[in-house]
């Protein structure tokens, strides 16, 4: 199984997923006033940790500002963890292409680019700091009596990106798929170390395209 959301999560991947060519619509994100984070990853992780195992559905909005003009865009996702550190989303497109797939295992972190052909890999330790100086936020929220949040509000505000994840048609503490966490890379895919993945993507005085951009 190769399942790969997000945030962002994986915030960078889910944040920098398709932004170009997509239409315009005014449709403003909630405000978060989080304060920034290092490790969004493991804001996540101790947000499910009253779980064994979670799999959900996924609908995530996407919007950023990018030379003045707002842009949206949905994808659909699917959701995996197991505690204590285990972590994968994947996104889709509606009509049901694979997009991307982002996979946390115990500190590594792989990326997976499924347009561009390219996969990225690496210990996001390691750019704690930038992350952190990019002002990626991070918030979450539970519906009622709910044990795990239902709901990721994800900010860059050095890419003036922000992304919204609500899981529904959640399962907990269900035996998970078969080779749920598994790194399949598919023939020709070109593999980048992480550092790679981040370069440019954070800066603030570049109007350049995310690395998920076309």
């Amino acid at each position: 199984m190769r399942p790969r959301a997000c945030l962002l999560l994986f915030g960078f991947i889910l944040l920098g997923l398709f932004l170009s060519g997509c239409p315009k619509r005014v449709v403003k994100a909630p405000p978060l006033e989080a304060p920034p984070t290092k490790n969004p990853v493991a804001v996540l992780l101790e947000a499910f940790s009253a779980a064994e195992t979670l799999q959900s559905n996924a609908s995530i909005r996407i919007e950023t500002i990018r030379k003045g003009e707002t842009t949206n865009i949905r994808v659909n996702g699917y959701v995996l963890y197991e505690k204590p550190g285990k972590l994968r989303i994947l996104g889709y497109h509606p009509l049901g292409m694979s997009l991307f797939d982002a996979l946390y295992v115990d500190g590594e972190f792989y990326v997976l680019n499924i347009l561009q052909m390219k996969a990225y890999t690496g210990r996001l330790s390691e750019f704690e700091d930038l992350i952190e100086k990019a002002g990626l936020r991070i918030s979450t929220e539970k519906a009622g009596e709910r044990l795990v949040p239902t709901r990721v509000l994800i900010a860059l505000d050095a890419r003036k990106t922000r992304m919204d994840l609500r899981l529904k048609d959640v399962v907990l503490n269900a035996p998970l798929p078969e080779g749920a966490f598994e790194w399949d890379i598919p023939k020709d895919v070109e593999v980048r170390p992480l550092s790679r993945f981040f370069k440019g993507s954070v800066s603030p005085e570049q109007d350049v395209p995310l690395p998920f951009m076309k």
